[in-house]
């Protein structure tokens, strides 16, 4: 692929995550939802910036938290996690260049947390004082199927009526299953008794987004 080429699909992945998160923190604060951004996978500073940049622009006081191991994607845990695309140690980070970009992008360190570890460390046995406990947007970044599941099962006891979910690779899959982000999603909520997800926004060719509704308020 020439240079030119990486380029423009760089600056429309940028223009379709801004998108996104205009509309999202738009939408968020219209509808008087409070609460924090936690981003899981924060490879490269890009998204965690622009949600930074979009939750200023309209008024959305949200702390940010930046969930990542800073080490790149772990090992397939089983046949559940494996897709050509995603291999172990790729899509690498560091926590000193995540601090760095984010300095660069003017993001005050005042105003994020960053949480380095693998999932089953950080999320599995999350202490409760170092964690968000309201929610308002969450960004899910992080490829393969278990580390979705961990991450739902964190987001599972801190979901609200009205807060978004957004999966940056829900449309990814194999010639033989269904993958990663999609595939923990249903698993958790295909048949859930009270949550359901309003699909709020796709961006780009890859992702998706939902508004969470609690059945119980609907009367469902």
């Amino acid at each position: 692929m020439a240079s030119t080429d990486v380029f423009d699909q760089s600056l429309q992945e940028h223009v379709w995550r801004r998108q996104f998160f205009y509309n999202a923190f738009k939408a968020l604060a219209y509808n008087g939802i409070d609460g924090d951004y936690a981003e899981f996978g924060c490879w490269g500073g890009l998204t965690f910036s622009i949600a930074y940049a979009e939750s200023r622009r309209h008024r959305h006081r949200a702390t940010l938290w930046a969930y990542d191991s800073f080490q790149g994607l772990p090992p397939a845990a089983d046949e559940r996690d494996v897709h050509p695309i995603w291999v172990e140690g790729t899509l690498s980070t560091t926590l000193a260049q995540f601090h760095e970009l984010c300095a660069e992008k003017g993001i005050p360190s005042s105003e994020y947390h960053a949480v380095p570890g693998f999932y089953s460390q950080t999320l599995d046995r999350a202490a409760e004082d170092k964690a968000p406990r309201n929610i308002a947007l969450a960004y899910i970044d992080c490829d393969l199927y278990s580390s979705t599941l961990s991450v739902l099962r964190f987001l599972m006891p801190r979901l609200k009526h009205g807060m978004i979910i957004a999966f940056d690779d829900y449309f990814c899959w194999t010639a033989t299953q269904i993958s990663g982000e999609r595939r923990a999603m249903l698993d958790v909520f295909g048949n859930h008794e009270r949550w359901q997800l309003l699909p709020f926004m796709q961006f780009g060719w890859h992702g998706q987004s939902f508004v969470v509704e609690d059945r119980t308020i609907m009367g469902a």
